[in-house]
């Protein structure tokens, strides 16, 4: 069974059941981030289902008043972050229909009504349309088709069956070009990242989880909408900034940063473009919605892998994380 048609009958049992209203994505680090192009989704396109994203522990320390039985809650977690967990029950007893992405068997399955598995991002044998991402985002796509329709579902649908073979251009096609980048920023402390839309999730999880977290580089994400409200100030040729100049309809103000950049940042600016990485060879119906699809897996299997060789560190050194009480 395709992976979209096993998410497609999750959420019809969930319809089954409940009325649903509004729908909330709940996760910690890369997991959050990992809701961005779903969330992103029905903002667009859904006219009557409002959409959200909490941090975990915000949801259990400040739990909205609406959070009731015509609410979905998808948690994501790999194996079961336990602020996650604890979202999940808050979630439960508020009488919510409740959905675990996962990929060890944790307490949030347990937590959970339904769970559908999925596959690290971060492993290359991975499909890229059986992520957490890529889950989320058909969960929105079945979501909305099931309830107020979606003009372009098997579209989306079928773009799913395509979008692993164009990940796997996308990495031999930027390898080398990663390499390079990495050479000229790894000595540098700071590395801005900067993108909109729906490519923002990608941009935050690169900063976050890829340079942060795992390569200890200070990393401040940058939203293009915003760049000119305040952030641009920064710049100047001795600063490294990323930009990710996305498809569709925020297209136009990655491209009006990167009229700036060109002009400010010198050779310290790198643009990965994603009609470079094929986001191009999906139909213009529904690219948009794949931003995050493709870029994440690049940004953290090619760019950071990359910047990891450059720097000669290991990017499962921690300082803290697994190490020290938190």
């Amino acid at each position: 069974m395709r992976i979209q048609d096993e998410v497609a009958a999750v959420v019809a049992k969930v319809l089954r059941e409940h009325e649903v209203g509004r729908v909330i994505w709940i996760a910690a680090g890369g997991s959050n981030g990992g809701h961005w192009a779903a969330n992103y989704f029905l903002q667009r396109e859904s006219a009557t289902i409002p959409t959200e994203m909490h941090t975990s522990s915000e949801f259990v320390l400040a739990t909205p008043p609406y959070v009731d039985e015509h609410c979905l809650c998808v948690l994501t977690s790999m194996r079961g972050t336990p602020e996650t967990c604890r979202a999940a029950q808050v979630a439960r007893e508020r009488g919510a229909a409740t959905i675990a992405l996962y990929v060890q068997e944790s307490d949030l399955t347990a937590a959970c009504d339904h769970k559908i598995a999925y596959e690290s991002i971060a492993l290359d044998e991975s499909r890229t349309e059986r992520v957490n991402s890529s889950i989320a985002l058909q969960i929105a796509m079945a979501l909305l088709a099931q309830t107020e329709g979606y003009a372009h579902y098997e579209m989306a649908m079928a773009a799913f069956d395509e979008v692993d073979a164009i990940y796997r251009r996308a990495v031999a096609y930027a390898t080398p070009l990663a390499r390079r980048w990495a050479e000229r920023v790894a000595g540098e402390k700071t590395i801005y990242v900067l993108g909109s839309g729906p490519a923002f999730g990608s941009a935050y999880i690169f900063s976050i989880c890829n340079i942060e977290e795992m390569l200890q580089i200070d990393s401040p994400t940058v939203n293009c909408c915003e760049f000119f409200h305040g952030p641009f100030e920064v710049v100047d040729k001795a600063r490294p900034i990323f930009l990710l100049v996305g498809v569709g309809r925020c297209r136009p103000a990655d491209e009006r940063a990167l009229s700036f950049l060109t002009r400010y940042a010198g050779e310290n600016l790198y643009v990965l473009d994603g009609k470079e990485i094929g986001l191009g060879d999906l139909p213009d119906e529904v690219s948009e919605y794949f931003n995050h699809v493709l870029f994440s897996p690049v940004l953290n299997n090619v760019y950071m892998r990359a910047l990891s060789a450059a720097t000669h560190k290991d990017y499962m050194t921690r300082r803290y994380m697994w190490k020290v009480a938190y």
